[in-house]
């Protein structure tokens, strides 16, 4: 009979009434129960730890840095509730130490009071660090204990990034506002290098305009002392020309009734007066056209010096942050010039108001000159206008009176206008002399102010000018210079997937332990026919292999659909799979066939090696030396890894390593079987009576 028949009627057996059923539905389900159930109990634990109750205390009380309100404490609080890390519970630090205590949280988060005053501290003088309190206790859990440093180690860098970047940023935001400051400075430099310029040319236009007004002013007075001398003689004249027509005029009205007696005897007499009436109302007119002429511009002059004289002063003595030393001769001619503008503005004003009485006075002078010439012309004929020279004696002898109290006005204000020309000349003269000093200040200042601008500016683009956008990012590469650029090539999804290669290879060898407990390793009917010992090998092998196939099917389909396991290589996985249980298989078997009841405490003893050695966890080389010796020499070393690729991703590199070794394993383990067959075909007093029987 051969090897597939006698591993059919092997399994037919099972169904042979209800319990042999329910054994082999018992061995189908048992690596699903041991690998999936484990599975999922560490399917994605870090994806739950919001379930896990924590104190959260707050005691900070907050700070006031840089002009503004800091709480690190409630920003960390915000945080924490919005990543949702752990099941949070905001209590007093009495109550966290209780609960972490007698187990109500496993452990606690305190932000002490001083937390925000201490991060504010890295802007003052004596910078201090923040401190985060954790309080665990391993007596609640252990590994809860070791997740929470992991998690509160990256709140502290979190918390240390934030406060870094708020520092850093004010820094930023100080270059900015150094760098507008000095830009502004620069550009006010510039304008008071252009305002000195132009003052520096204003003053030499004062100088040369101060030694043009020192020569006006020179001539002024000349002018000022010539009409003075001839307002003195025009006064004079005037008087004389009163006197004479008053006496004139008194001695025609005496006379009047004997005019023409009178007349005739002294035609040649009054022929005479009249003619020097003449001349004299000649001259009288010439200098007062000469006077009148020269008045407004003399005001003007004297005005247009006067607000020189009160710029320089101002500049020089009242604006100013050193005062000129030539300020008391500048004031004093700032006084003379404006007393010389109120005299001319006098005899401006008086020029002006007596306009009408000066028309009147130069024509009654004209009428006076061209009536004495007439009166000359008419001498020898007087007795015949007697009456109307009589008339006409009294309106020149009015008219004189006038032309007298006016002269003696105007001689008058010109005496005033002179005296104050000559101050107004000799204070012009010392405003020249300043004005002269002014300039030659002004010319190195210009210079020096040009020189300041120039350097502000080129400050200004050494100093760095960060607008938000540059400053939050140059803030966050200071704040965090070390950026962890992480890349998993083949990343698995979650904890569980991680785990799958380990855990799925231990529920197979532990089907096929149990299979074995049920199936016995040699088939019985083979070994009575006397079969060959591949035969009995392959007899034995075959219904646990088929188990095993049935196992993986229905492990792999509760993995995928029910818990959630994805495979890059599904189809692969469960190929290999299939060889994997095959191997195990046929190692559980040998270890049976050859060592009977001790078999299966060296099965026991080959699976906790195997686990052991693997590195289904912690990599094989963080174990002791040991464990590292025999990993290359184990079955499982090659299935996890192999695993690992076919579920993850990867070169395929170690699966073919893998097919190779469980082959090996896989046909060795069968012709060990087969040599123990063939021991067992021969019966000895041991196999009569076992020392040990389970």
């Amino acid at each position: 009979m051969r090897s597939p028949r006698l591993a059919a009627l092997e399994l037919r057996r099972f169904g042979r009434g209800k319990l042999p059923r329910a054994a082999l539905v018992a061995l189908l389900v048992l690596p699903l129960l041991y690998g999936a159930l484990y599975l999922w109990s560490f399917w994605d634990p870090y994806g739950r730890l919001d379930r896990i109750p924590v104190a959260l205390v707050n005691d900070d009380k907050g700070t006031t840095a840089g002009g503004r309100k800091i709480t690190a404490g409630d920003d960390i609080v915000d945080g924490l509730r919005d990543s949702r890390t752990f099941e949070w519970h905001e209590v007093s630090d009495e109550e966290a130490r209780a609960g972490v205590e007698d187990g109500t949280y496993y452990l606690s988060l305190t932000m002490p009071a001083d937390f925000s005053s201490r991060i504010a501290s890295s802007s003052g003088d004596s910078p201090e660090t923040g401190a985060l309190q954790v309080r665990t206790n391993d007596a609640n859990n252990y590994i809860v204990g070791q997740i929470s440093r992991t998690v509160f180690n990256e709140v502290r860098s979190a918390a240390s990034t934030k406060a870094s970047r708020s520092f850093l940023d004010k820094i930023f935001v100080s270059f900015s506002d150094i760098h507008d400051k000095t830009v502004t400075a620069a550009q006010g430099a510039d304008k008071l290098s252009s305002g000195i310029g132009k003052a520096e040319r204003g003053s030499k236009d004062l100088a040369d305009g101060l030694k043009d007004a020192k020569g006006g002013s020179g001539k002024l007075a000349k002018g000022l002392k010539k009409l003075d001398t001839g307002s003195g003689d025009l006064q004079e004249g005037s008087r004389q020309v009163a006197d004479g027509t008053q006496a004139l005029a008194d001695k025609v009205d005496g006379v009047y009734a004997q005019a023409g007696p009178f007349l005739k005897d002294n035609e040649k007499t009054i022929g005479d007066t009249a003619r020097l009436v003449s001349d004299s109302a000649k001259a009288v007119k010439d200098n007062l056209d000469v006077l009148v002429k020269l008045a407004p511009g003399a005001a003007k002059t004297a005005h247009a010096s006067s607000a020189v004289l009160d710029e320089i002063y101002r500049a020089r003595c009242e604006n100013a942050t050193l005062p000129d030393p030539a300020c008391p001769e500048l004031k004093r001619a700032r006084t003379a010039a404006a007393e010389v503008a109120t005299v001319a503005d006098d005899l401006n004003t008086l020029i002006a108001d007596q306009d009408g009485d000066l028309k009147t006075m130069r024509d009654n002078l004209s009428a006076l000159q061209k009536q004495a010439d007439a009166l000359a012309e008419r001498a020898p004929h007087l007795s015949e206008d007697v009456e109307d020279a009589v008339k006409k004696i009294d309106k020149l002898n009015t008219g004189a009176h006038q032309v007298a109290a006016g002269a003696e006005k105007l001689h008058t204000g010109l005496g005033t206008a002179h005296t104050g020309a000559v101050a107004l000349d000799k204070g012009i003269g010392t405003a020249k002399s300043g004005a002269e000093t002014l300039n030659g200040g002004l010319y190195k200042l210009s210079d020096g102010s040009g020189k300041l601008a120039g350097g502000l500016h080129s400050g200004a683009k050494k100093i760095p000018d960060y607008d938000k956008q540059d400053r939050d990012r140059r803030t966050g590469v200071m704040a965090d210079p070390v950026q962890l650029a992480s890349h998993d090539l083949h990343k698995a999804p979650n904890y569980g997937t991680g785990f799958a290669p380990y855990f799925i290879p231990l529920s197979l060898w532990v089907g096929a332990m149990v299979a074995y407990m049920l199936i016995p390793p040699l088939n019985r009917r083979a070994l009575a026919a006397g079969a060959s010992a591949w035969r009995i090998a392959f007899a034995g092998w075959l219904p646990v292999v088929a188990v095993g196939v049935l196992q993986v099917a229905a492990l792999m389909a509760v993995l995928h659909w029910a818990v959630g396991l994805q495979m890059l290589r599904a189809a692969g996985t469960i190929g290999f799979l299939f060889l994997v249980t095959a191997c195990f298989a046929a190692i559980v078997q040998w270890l049976n066939a050859h060592f009977g009841a001790a078999g299966r405490i060296l099965v026991l003893a080959l699976l906790m090696l195997q686990l052991t050695s693997a590195g289904g966890t912690y990599p094989v080389q963080t174990s002791p030396g040991f464990f590292n010796a025999i990993h290359p020499f184990l079955p499982m070393s090659y299935i996890v890894e192999a695993l690992r690729r076919l579920i993850t991703g990867g070169g395929l590199g170690p699966v073919w390593l893998a097919c190779g070794v469980l082959t090996a394993f896989t046909a060795g383990a069968l012709a060990l079987t087969a040599l123990a067959a063939r021991r067992r075909q021969v019966w000895t007093p041991a196999r009569l009576h076992p020392e040990l029987s389970l």
